[in-house]
């Protein structure tokens, strides 16, 4: 069956001028099943120079609504500083209403997240157009839904469902933060690798998300997790090609060995950054942090060695639990972070057996009881991102990556 031919101009209809009120009401639709044509591909979209004739039914069997500047203005009161939500390397994002006059029929009231693009800032247009076509295709419980996009003269915004907890790093680092429980913690870890599993996996071709981190995993109000920000995510290898080869980009910390090293980029690199966030989740540390001592900064190099000995399993655990975990299932649990953090990438899981083993453990009720969540002061920890200079984490050390905009 002969290949669909889909353009750039077919996923973003009249993009990069300015928006009418026509504009305005119209929607990207495909009432055709979901993975059953090939999937659009950024490499296709950055190709593409031709513009070509504006069709509007190439996301497949998904909606995403087209809205105005001031639309988004409007439901963000004029972008401002009350309805901030944080700040990334992409821009800004705000806190929004929509309500159900804006779309009748079509979007209902609710809350948004509105993200802007910083024209300054260290992601560009590329990176833009990379999350408007990963999760403009990509649906799944465990994966942020995008609801629209403006991109009006200079301006570039996308449009999301509003998550209530915010980010797994808010949550577990943050000071005066509520200590998530041990079944808390496994539920984040098991939508996380469900996420990964479906990108990785699932019917269409793969995708590697290759930033992978505590700060890209979402949390709904029930905690369940939700990974954002696809703006680094490529395409995976097709047919007998085994990688990609791509610039070194990433965050310290979470980058694989190998990748660091070559370049070379797989769905094994998404592997080892989810063990590190595994370990994260255990130890209540971060995977970087140059205020702790010299051989317990970089977490992996710290704590891997200790998780495959059940015996001092003890030393890494997070003292804020306060003993309240299985100890069978914690052991299972480092003993998967170690197994993700192989420095032999074939030796790692696919994503697919990470979830059917992690699903397993939250069916151990041994020496687990429950309690309210307390709140804790722990001591101020910095950013293991923070300051000059370059880290070593792993087994080769990764620059810190220049204020510029990446490709």
């Amino acid at each position: 069956m002969t290949a669909e031919k889909i353009t750039w101009r077919s996923i973003i209809p009249g993009c990069c001028y300015k928006s009418s009120a026509a504009d305005s009401t119209r929607q990207v639709q495909d009432k055709r099943t979901p993975f059953l044509q090939q999937r659009l591909s950024i490499k296709d979209v950055i190709s593409d120079p031709s513009f070509a004739d504006d069709l509007s039914n190439s996301f497949v069997g998904l909606n995403l609504h087209v809205f105005s500047l001031a639309e988004l203005q409007a439901i963000t009161n004029n972008f401002s500083w009350s309805n901030m939500l944080g700040e990334g390397g992409f821009g800004p994002v705000y806190k929004g209403f929509v309500d159900d006059k804006l779309r009748p029929g079509t979007l209902k009231a609710q809350p948004v997240a509105v993200k802007l693009l910083d024209l300054d800032g260290l992601q560009g247009h590329t990176e833009w157009l990379a999350e408007l076509v990963f999760l403009g295709q990509l649906r799944h419980p465990n994966i942020v839904k995008l609801i629209g996009y403006c991109c009006e003269e200079e301006h570039r915004l996308l449009v999301y469902e509003y998550i209530a907890r915010g980010s797994l790093e808010d949550q577990l680092f943050r000071r005066y933060s509520a200590a998530l429980p041990w079944s808390t913690r496994m539920k984040i870890a098991v939508g996380a690798a469900k996420g990964l599993a479906f990108l990785h996996e699932a019917d269409h071709r793969p995708v590697i998300f290759r930033d992978f981190k505590t700060s890209n995993v979402l949390l709904d109000s029930d905690y369940t997790a939700r990974l954002s920000d696809f703006g680094l995510a490529k395409d995976g290898p097709e047919g007998e090609e085994t990688h990609v080869v791509t610039r070194i980009i990433g965050t310290q910390g979470y980058a694989a060995p190998e990748y660091i090293r070559t370049g070379h980029l797989t769905t094994k690199s998404d592997v080892y950054s989810f063990g590190v966030v595994l370990l994260e989740l255990l130890t209540g540390k971060r995977a970087l942090d140059r205020t702790r001592r010299s051989r317990e900064q970089c977490l992996v190099e710290w704590a891997r060695p200790l998780s495959k000995d059940p015996r001092k399993l003890n030393r890494i655990m997070d003292p804020r639990l306060e003993g309240q975990y299985p100890t069978k299932g914690a052991r299972k649990a480092a003993a998967l972070a170690y197994t993700c953090l192989s420095r032999n990438p074939k030796a790692r899981p696919m994503m697919s057996d990470v979830v059917m083993i992690l699903e397993s453990l939250q069916d151990f009720k041994e020496a687990l009881t429950f309690g309210p969540f307390v709140y804790v002061a722990p001591k101020e920890e910095k950013d293991g991102n923070e300051g000059n200079g370059d880290y070593k984490c792993g087994y080769l050390p990764l620059k810190k990556i220049p204020k510029r905009k990446l490709i």
